[in-house]
């Protein structure tokens, strides 16, 4: 790689290492792992389960700590945050789209997607959140709750909420996973659309191999150790 597309790289992971004490023993999940991600780029993380690749995405996002090596996200040292700095970065650069949800229960789905925008302290936090959900063909369901919604009509929440902020960087894990085929396909296609509008870089694991051949390159985790 050269100087050029190493500034331009808006994550950067270098001899990355995860470790637990399992027993009294270490158990290694990843090891000198290293990944430099373009500005854009579309990425996804395939593997077997346990091989590493949720552990990865959580380090590479901010929500978790590595044992070893350095992690820079929109160029900032998160390795050397604390948890407060690292929500910061979160709020500002980052959003996210999990296989459950992750819908808040007592929430409206606009008020889901307006959160974020609130954290921010931004005017427009209703505006903008319905023009999210209408993006995502949800504006006829603004007032329903997780419970009154689909499995798919969640996700499209999840989605609205996660780029309603027009984020740097969208983490996906296994985003298609609890859905049926024809209602993954119709979020794969969505996901892909919001990525192109706003030239977000996007970050997935998925066990859908159809899904990840649609990003610019696919990443094998092997063992808690990262190939092309």
């Amino acid at each position: 790689m050269n100087d050029s597309e190493n500034r331009a790289a808006i994550i950067k992971a270098a001899g990355v290492g995860k470790s637990v004490e399992v027993g009294g023993r270490a158990l290694h999940i990843l090891t000198d792992v290293g990944v430099s991600i373009q500005r854009g780029e579309s990425i996804a993380i395939v593997g077997v389960s346990g091989s590493g690749k949720s552990t990865l995405l959580g380090l590479l996002a901010g929500l978790d700590l590595p044992s070893a090596g350095v992690i820079d996200l929109a160029n900032h040292r998160i390795t050397g945050m604390n948890e407060d700095q690292r929500a910061e970065v979160r709020a500002r650069h980052v959003g996210f789209v999990f296989q459950s949800f992750q819908l808040l229960p007592n929430l409206t789905a606009l008020e889901n997607v307006q959160l974020p925008l609130e954290i921010l302290n931004r005017a427009d936090a209703g505006p903008a959140a319905n023009a999210a959900l209408d993006r995502v063909g949800l504006d006829a369901r603004a007032i329903h709750y997780p419970r009154q919604l689909s499995g798919g009509e969640q996700q499209r929440a999840a989605l609205a909420r996660a780029f309603v902020t027009v984020p740097d960087i969208l983490f996906a894990d296994e985003p298609t996973g609890n859905l049926d085929n024809a209602t993954g396909r119709r979020i794969a296609d969505l996901l892909f659309e919001l990525n192109d509008e706003n030239q977000t870089t996007l970050v997935l694991v998925t066990h859908n191999l159809d899904l990840a051949r649609r990003c610019n390159r696919v990443l094998t985790m092997d063992d808690g150790r990262l190939s092309e």
